[in-house]
């Protein structure tokens, strides 16, 4: 039976909830905290900040990784900006806008006290990375500079040409490690989290495995914190790297946190085109371009395999500045993906395939010169080329959407903890802040507000109840109940002794996923889709084969336990598009549509957080409601004509 969810969310004004809230929060006091035990899993933007900024209070950080180095985190990719309300360019900016916008691009889907407290946080984040030697571009004056993204009619992203995410995650792990250094930190390459254990209804710790050696570890701490980012590899091709996964917030899952709205996944309108069978992973190219670069088709089918310099201007579409000429090329990410998606549907596309669209420069070379756009996107160009061989400075380059991120997450409260005490999850591993479709350049903004200025206060609000628990022993029988499940699983991976790949069956996932729960999805296909992952979940547990030993380094397990949680992941993303009888943001069901064929939301029956409880394999999952209130916003029917 459903039952209400406490969001914890502070009384007041919108704008005083957080200064509010962290005036009255309760505090653990220096000399306490050496005696509370924290450990994070994950060492991008969200999980490196964490651990920092808490080891830095003088917390016992244990953070835990399954890269060989915490700069291999795929807040690496991230190309494009990080967005705050500096208002550097005098162009109308404001906490507000910040907030309004990334309300609005949620499609009026996003709680609407935590998007506040992003916004008002968003500020001192630029502040603090500056300080840190992040070489965000400058203009000639020395200022800072500022670019705009999707959604917004503002300069409020601050960039280091197409490498913000790698920039910024340097800045993360250089104060990690200097609380490594110092010792308050304790970091662990090359270890996995494979399930969370659960003490008197509390987390108290997790169950590990050593990726290099196979071994199993028991790890104990007073609170865990997932910054383990999201799950785009259901689909099997993605923007994310091919290690990402949802195993640590799926095994949490299973232990009792809450699923929050898990269908909301977000395409991306500017990656390479599919070229092949073949392809593992698709390959992101910054929203940023769309600044400078058109979007447009031929407006004849026959005209879409011709180069297109020999297209005269009267012969193309540009198909956003005509349906969006408030925002042109510039549009949120779910309008210009299925905008794109509906011009090569109709026969425009170009291309071999038909599944791209064209960005074009030439315009911004010829207004610019080529000097201002080589500074501003050269190695994103320069990427461009050497993936397909073709001179982006002097042909349009061909796009079309992809799988990119994923507002769903593990549901948490304005402390962000989860349905599960003791248990937190941080940026992209949690719902909380992008509603229905995530505006650009928001989720390193998220990752970071989340891990430098939001967890340090939240969690000591837990953490001062308990300061005299003191060490927790790890010889329990739950943390050997725990560990003995791991165990169990991994043998039964290992024995599967089956026939086919674990690669095969991922790919098999991901078109179910693609074709029936990608872009577009209808009641008909997603009702296929369950019956479909179904099947091809018994088929893996009969006839899947994973090579080598468990008690050794072996990729092929670790793939296996992942695709293993993919399966389950899918069916319940599956189920909550099914149940949501509306469309929002990204996700875009064929029967609720309007005349223009943007999206047609149901705000009087689903203007609230999906909430989903894992009942057991096998079980019907229950749904658990969080009513949206909207005390500041007007809700209204998105546009950007």
């Amino acid at each position: 039976m459903a039952t209400a969810l406490d969001s914890k969310i502070p009384t007041g004004n919108i704008t005083e909830k957080w200064e509010s809230y962290k005036g009255h929060v309760p505090l653990v006091a220096p000399n306490n905290k050496r005696r509370i035990d924290i450990i994070i899993i994950g060492s991008g933007l969200a999980g490196a900040s964490a651990a920092a900024s808490l080891g830095e209070l003088g917390y016992n950080v244990k953070c835990f990784t399954f890269h060989d180095s915490p700069r291999r985190a795929h807040s690496i990719a991230a190309q494009g900006g990080i967005n705050a309300a500096k208002n550097y360019q005098n162009d109308g900016d404001s906490v507000y806008r910040l907030f309004y916008d990334t309300i609005k691009g949620g499609d009026f889907r996003a709680r609407e006290s935590n998007v506040h407290r992003l916004a008002e946080v968003s500020t001192a984040i630029i502040d603090q990375c500056v300080a840190q030697g992040v070489p965000f571009a400058r203009e000639y004056g020395g200022l800072l500079d500022n670019r705009s993204f999707g959604g917004t009619q503002v300069s409020r992203t601050f960039y280091a040409r197409g490498q913000t995410g790698q920039q910024l995650l340097i800045g993360a792990y250089q104060a990690l490690s200097r609380q490594v250094a110092l010792g308050t930190v304790k970091l662990y390459n090359r270890h996995e989290m494979l399930d969370t254990v659960m003490v008197d209804g509390k987390c108290r710790g997790v169950i590990v495995r050593n990726l290099l050696t196979g071994a199993l570890e028991r790890h104990s701490a007073h609170a865990v914190v997932l910054c383990t980012g999201g799950y785009g590899n259901v689909f099997y091709l993605s923007t994310n790297a091919m290690m990402c996964n949802v195993t640590a917030g799926w095994r949490a899952h299973r232990r009792g946190a809450f699923f929050g709205n898990p269908c909301y996944t977000q395409i991306h309108p500017t990656c390479i085109p599919v070229s092949g069978e073949y392809q593992s992973k698709l390959t992101l190219m910054s929203e940023s371009l769309r600044n400078d670069g058109r979007c447009w088709v031929p407006k004849k089918a026959e005209d879409r395999l011709k180069d297109p310099r020999q297209i005269p201007e009267e012969d193309r579409d540009y198909y956003l500045e005509r349906r969006y000429p408030a925002f042109g090329n510039l549009v949120p990410r779910d309008i210009a993906s299925r905008a794109a998606k509906t011009v090569c549907d109709d026969g425009l596309g170009v291309g071999k395939s038909g599944l791209a669209v064209y960005l074009d420069f030439a315009d911004a070379i010829k207004r610019k010169g080529r000097p201002a756009v080589e500074a501003a996107y050269g190695n994103l160009f320069d990427m461009y080329a050497k993936i397909t061989g073709e001179n982006p400075y002097e042909v349009p380059m061909r796009i079309y959407p992809a799988v990119h991120y994923t507002m769903g997450g593990l549901w948490v409260d304005y402390d962000l903890m989860t349905s599960v005490p003791g248990l937190y999850a941080c940026g992209e591993a949690n719902f909380s802040d992008h509603g229905a479709n995530r505006l650009g350049a928001s989720a390193l903004m998220q990752g970071l507000a989340d891990g430098y200025f939001v967890l340090p206060y939240t969690i000591g609000s837990y953490l001062s109840k308990e300061i005299r628990t003191g060490s927790i022993p790890t010889n329990t029988p739950e943390f050997e109940q725990a560990e003995k499940e791991v165990r169990e699983r991994i043998d039964q991976l290992i024995n599967l002794g089956g026939q086919q790949s674990v690669e095969s069956f991922h790919r098999r996932l991901g078109k179910i996923m693609w074709d029936k729960c990608g872009m577009a999805r209808n009641a008909e296909g997603l009702k296929q889709a369950i019956e479909e992952i179904r099947a091809l979940r018994a088929e893996f547990w009969k006839d899947a084969f994973v090579p080598g030993r468990s008690d050794d380094f072996n990729p092929e397990l670790e793939k296996a336990w992942r695709v293993a949680d993919f399966m389950e992941l899918g069916e319940l993303m599956c189920h909550d598009a099914l149940q949501r009888n509306e469309s929002c943001g990204g996700h875009f069901r064929e029967e609720y549509q309007t005349d223009k064929g943007e999206a047609q939301r149901d705000d009087e029956n689903y203007m609230y957080v999906a909430a989903w409880e894992w009942k057991g394999e096998g079980e019907q999952p229950i749904l658990h409601k969080e009513p949206l209130v909207y005390e500041e916003i007007k809700v209204v029917q998105r546009s950007y004509e």
